[in-house]
């Protein structure tokens, strides 16, 4: 039916009655703008945007799993905790939706044949063993605590977030298709970075302002938006964007800087070095002004391993930018608030220590298996700590832990020696190096942080990333 209106249409235009031609232009152009208008008037204009863009976004998204994998990091990076304004026994997010959408159109596209022979890699095991024990973990853990919609809401989006390597490897074949995804997140990535500057020097009053329109997708409303340095309103602010805390912002933009850092120095970088030198700039803006000491740490190891491995300029500018960082009287705050952080002093430091002895203790109780997602089945110990590696292993004990950290090998191994063997094609090699170097930076950001297991997003951009090197590495 839609494709006999289209040439219905397209006999019309052709037509030689150019007015009952312009008549038809003229009337679909009022009931667009009409459809447009009833929109915004009833909806509003966030809303009515929103809808529109979604329906475009949703065509889009349907006719290839690559529009779909733009959607996914444009959510992530964009509107990472964004969800719908309705409610289905849970409130579905943004991501929901995207995966839902992806995922549909990758196993259609299978049940259809149209797919091809399915794609494994080295990595395809140890990644399987891994949410085969998460999957093992979860179960276990319910026989001490219930579990509530959004707790299987997040297990489920997490167990997609580790399959989007599986779709990654199998969708994305081409090495054009590849650069589109690069850019995609590098470009995004640097727009949320922009956005968290705009946010950082705006008055309060209007950041505070236009944050609180988003609570309309289930953000936080009101002065509460805005994050300080100890939670202190007297303290330095620190930037957001809209990813609500400054350590989940500053993860996304250790990953994305290392992308951008290996284009900018590539001997054939996939735009003009003029930009990529400018989306650096933004993005190590928007990081200091997060004021995430972890972040910043992985950051400058992705960037001096860059150095270390290929482009030695890289290391001069890194010691050059650290003795400004140390020396500049802007800057103290910032070194101050890291040296207090490594000694040791303050009390969120001091909150973090007592956080390691206490999931050091539930470990020791439960050290194969974790406890699961949801809870801890003992009254004296809780979920919650700020690393990555212990967040794994207290949830899904030392084995889920090794199968993790076996399949991080695997990958460095895998896509090192295609990076080695790329050497010859600057283009190819600039993006093995960039994926290698983000993956490594999200790592060792992970000795502070555990935003790479507690979020989907961010589960998701760090498994895309990991499939993008391994499909690159088959190129």
């Amino acid at each position: 039916m839609q494709n006999r209106t289209l040439d219905w249409l397209q006999d019309i235009w052709a037509s030689s009655n150019r007015w009952l031609a312009t008549g038809v232009v003229v009337l679909v152009c009022l009931l667009g703008g009409l459809l447009v208008g009833a929109l915004f008037g009833y909806l509003g204009p966030v809303i009515a945007v929103a809808l529109i863009l979604a329906l475009v976004g949703g065509l889009l998204m349907l006719r290839s799993t690559q529009w779909g994998l733009l959607a996914v990091i444009a959510v992530i990076c964009l509107l990472p905790f964004g969800s719908l304004p309705v409610k289905i026994g849970f409130t579905p997010t943004f991501l929901d939706v995207v995966f839902g959408v992806v995922f549909f159109v990758w196993l259609a596209r299978i049940a259809t044949r149209q797919q091809g022979e399915f794609i494994a890699s080295p990595l395809a095991l140890p990644v399987l063993l891994f949410m085969l024990l998460a999957v093992i973990s979860f179960t276990l853990g319910l026989a001490h605590a219930s579990p509530t919609p959004n707790a299987l809401r997040r297990f489920g989006e997490t167990m997609l977030s580790i399959a989007l390597f599986f779709l990654v490897i199998n969708c994305v074949r081409k090495q054009r298709e590849v650069e589109q995804l690069i850019l995609g997140i590098m470009g995004l990535g640097t727009l949320e970075a922009a956005i968290g500057i705009v946010f950082y020097v705006l008055p309060h009053d209007w950041t505070v302002r236009i944050l609180s329109r988003l609570a309309i997708f289930g953000y936080p409303s009101g002065s509460n938006v805005l994050r300080y340095i100890y939670d202190a309103p007297e303290r330095p602010l620190r930037a957001i964007a809209t990813s609500v805390d400054p350590n989940i912002l500053g993860a996304l933009l250790v990953m994305v800087g290392a992308l951008v850092g290996a284009q900018l120095f590539a001997r054939r970088p996939l735009i003009a070095r003029k930009w990529l030198a400018a989306m650096l700039g933004t993005i190590l803006l928007c990081l200091y002004l997060t004021y995430s000491r972890g972040s910043m740490v992985g950051l400058a190891v992705a960037l001096s391993l860059l150095g270390l491995v290929k482009y030695r300029r890289l290391l001069l500018v890194l010691v050059i930018l650290g003795l400004l960082f140390w020396f500049l009287p802007q800057t103290q705050p910032y070194v101050s608030h890291f040296i207090k952080g490594l000694e040791g002093e303050e009390l969120s430091m001091q909150m973090r220590l007592g956080e390691y002895k206490d999931v050091l203790r539930l470990i020791q109780r439960y050290p194969w298996l974790g406890v699961g997602f949801i809870d801890a089945p003992d009254i004296d110990l809780y979920l919650g700590v700020s690393m990555l590696y212990l967040i794994i292993a207290a949830e899904m004990g030392l084995v889920g832990l090794a199968a993790f950290l076996l399949a991080m090998l695997v990958f460095f191994v895998y896509v090192g020696l295609a990076f080695w063997r790329a050497r010859a094609d600057p283009r190819l090699e600039a993006i093995l190096l960039g994926l290698l170097s983000a993956i490594a930076g999200a790592l060792v950001g992970g000795l502070a942080d555990h935003t790479m297991f507690s979020y989907p997003h961010a589960v998701a951009i760090f498994w895309l990333l990991i499939g993008l090197g391994v499909t690159t590495s088959n190129q």
